[in-house]
């Protein structure tokens, strides 16, 4: 069905102003592009800085004082860097560039940040100059990201827009923002390509799915790798349940249930994560601090596409006799329910228990037919279990896999690296559309130093990173999750839990031997009432034994290290400030990658979401190369 047989798209926010030129745009045509070679240039001046910056963010902070790592790579003392970074640096950001340095911007090169390292030591020596550097080779500056007001203007086409479903009836806050911006812009490009079917991936509890379903009366298939996540996708049905049944015996559209919307999140995990050998306070609390940056993941069924393929028909039965009593969103809410998940109260339903088998076929039959012949009914989800790796054969997943676009919103590690092969690589697919998440959980080719050749790696992906051996290593990808804006509005990190993991490990090490262990400390900062309630939980959970030491002697450590609390907090908020330069050479990567390939048409990094609700938003977007697509020759 071509696109624009679909129904005519919800607009979800107001439209800003067109760009000067853009009506000049030929019909159907996308923004200009960046140049390959304007990326790869990007890509090696983001990467010259990192090289001299990185070891702030490779240092563990578990290792904070057992390795001295204030002395080994900062020279100003900690109250000089707070001040320099709250009152001149990044953190303001309504600030401009110009404005902080006090030089045009145009003065500005990569010269100018020679001097923030000293050539010798290695150590950080210039706090101002760091700051206005990170500042300098973030996104908000570099100019390589294509504003989300120019793609949707490009393709915007002739809908005029209807009123839409309410995602924050069953979706959280910062769910709601992500679903609705991204479903609109998946609807347009699809549009753009004349495609009806799209496929999700890392689909969770199918938040993105189903809506683009409802809303967009598009085909969804929901692939998802987590058996856990089929738990989430019975509860959300259950409450689902509640709403259809208050609307059933009230007789007017959905409300509110007592649970509220769903906002049961878990923890984002791929089937690359590994045990780490060493315990790590950093690294538990900032996955923590990132489970609010991660998709909710759980609303899918386990399901093969043959079984799919029955719940349609099952559901397409069961709702067809009531279809005229039903209003549109109802019928919509009913399209992304397995076939039990709705209770009918009808007498019709316990005379079909009797049917005799072959009746109950030729009625499957009549509703497979009839549903065929209702563009109407092409708006269903399809959710899948599957694990989606670089190699993964759709077709074998999908069976009537047609021309489609991928996309995934808050696709963990390498599965967001993994979505971008598949595209390049599969002429099905015509676009992608992926936010990526979980750097942390990325694999690197160059970390380990192994010789694996027949190994698929999560990072490098571009080549001129891949000549060079590039390495970020663990602690310093785990800091590109480290959310800038969230501590510029107020949302501190949690130093005291920080310095609390910091100290043990001084006094595991000294009283009891041990630099690296197996087991972890988890989340006992926040179940313990005092410091010495901490280490004593904390060393039964390494299983070593309490009793060697006594509280005057745990104390002994805390007075001795509780002045130099401020060294930590001044550390972690330089790995704060570096952040977005770590994410920025992650997605210039994949932005390179595609820029590398002979068959896309059109590619591009565009700033999705509000950073503070959600602070991984950037897409990365491509467009293979067809007849249809009209592509402006000039590029940036």
């Amino acid at each position: 069905m071509p696109a624009a047989a679909r129904p005519a798209a919800p607009t979800s926010r107001a439209r800003s102003p067109a760009p000067r030129g853009a009506m000049s745009r030929p019909p159907g045509a996308v923004p200009p592009q960046l140049s390959p070679a304007a990326a790869a240039g990007t890509l090696r001046r983001v990467a010259r800085f990192l090289g001299r910056a990185l070891p702030l963010c490779r240092a563990h902070t578990v290792e904070f004082y057992t390795r001295g790592l204030w002395q080994r790579l900062v020279a100003p003392p900690p109250a000089a860097v707070l001040e320099a970074l709250r009152a001149r640096g990044p953190l303001a950001l309504r600030c401009p560039l110009a404005e902080a340095s006090g030089a045009p911007a145009a003065l500005w090169d990569d010269d100018t940040f020679s001097n923030v390292f000293c050539e010798n030591s290695g150590k950080l020596i210039n706090v101002h100059l760091f700051a206005l550097a990170a500042q300098y080779y973030s996104f908000a500056n570099l100019g390589v990201c294509t504003p989300l007001e120019d793609v949707l203007e490009a393709l915007r086409g002739d809908n005029q827009g209807t009123t839409g479903i309410k995602t924050d009836e069953f979706m959280n806050n910062k769910k709601s923002h992500e679903v609705q911006v991204m479903s609109e812009l998946v609807d347009k490009i699809a549009n753009h390509c004349g495609i009806k079917q799209v496929i999700d991936i890392g689909s969770g509890k199918g938040y993105l799915s189903s809506f683009l379903s409802m809303q967009y009366n598009l085909k969804v298939y929901g692939i998802d790798s987590s058996n856990t996540n089929t738990n989430g996708a019975h509860e959300r049905n259950r409450k689902l349940k509640k709403h259809w049944r208050a609307y059933q015996s009230r007789g007017r559209p959905l409300e509110k249930s007592n649970d509220g919307p769903v906002e049961s999140e878990i923890k984002c995990k791929t089937v690359i994560e590994k045990p780490l050998n060493n315990d790590s306070s950093l690294q538990s609390q900032d996955q923590v601090a990132i489970q609010n940056l991660v998709p909710s993941c759980g609303f899918t069924e386990v399901a093969t596409s043959e079984t799919s393929k029955q719940t349609e028909v099952d559901l397409v039965a069961r709702t067809q006799s009531d279809e005229s009593k039903l209003s549109e969103e109802v019928l919509a809410i009913l399209n992304v329910l397995p076939a039990d998940a709705v209770e009918v109260s009808s007498s019709s339903q316990c005379n079909c228990r009797e049917l005799c088998e072959e009746e109950k076929a030729q009625r499957k039959m009549a509703s497979l037919k009839a549903k065929a012949s209702k563009s109407s009914e092409s708006n269903l989800y399809f959710p899948l279990t599957s694990c989606i790796t670089a190699e993964t054969e759709l077709s074998d997943i999908i069976t009537d896999l047609e021309d489609s676009m991928i996309v995934g919103l808050h696709t963990c590690g390498d599965l967001a690296a993994n979505t971008l092969r598949i595209f390049t690589a599969k002429p099905e697919i015509k676009a992608v559309c992926s936010v990526g998440c979980c750097y942390h959980l990325l694999s690197e080719q160059f970390e380990n130093q192994e010789d694996r050749p027949e190994q698929v790696w999560g990072f490098p992906l571009c080549q001129y990173l891949k000549d060079k051996s590039w390495c970020c290593g663990r602690n310093a990808r785990m800091s590109a999750c480290l959310a800038l804006e969230r501590v510029a509005v107020g949302q501190m990190l949690p130093t005291e839990s920080l310095f609390y993991r910091a100290v043990l490990q001084v006094i595991i090490e000294e009283m009891y031997g041990v630099s690296k262990s197996d087991r972890h400390v988890g989340k006992t900062f926040s179940k313990s009432s005092s410091f010495i309630d901490y280490v004593r939980k904390s060393l039964k959970k390494l299983e070593l034994d309490d009793s060697k030491i006594p509280d005057s002697c745990i104390m002994d450590y805390y007075e001795k290290y509780k002045h130099r609390m401020n060294e930590l907090e001044a550390f972690n908020m330089l790995k704060v400030v570096l952040a977005p330069c770590i994410e920025v050479l992650i997605l210039l990567d994949r932005l390179c990658y595609l820029k590398e390939q002979d068959n896309i048409a059109w590619s591009g990094l565009v700033k999705l979401f509000d950073p503070v609700k959600s602070p991984r938003c950037y897409a990365v977007i491509a467009l293979k190369k067809q007849s249809c697509f009209q592509v402006e020759a000039n590029c940036r």
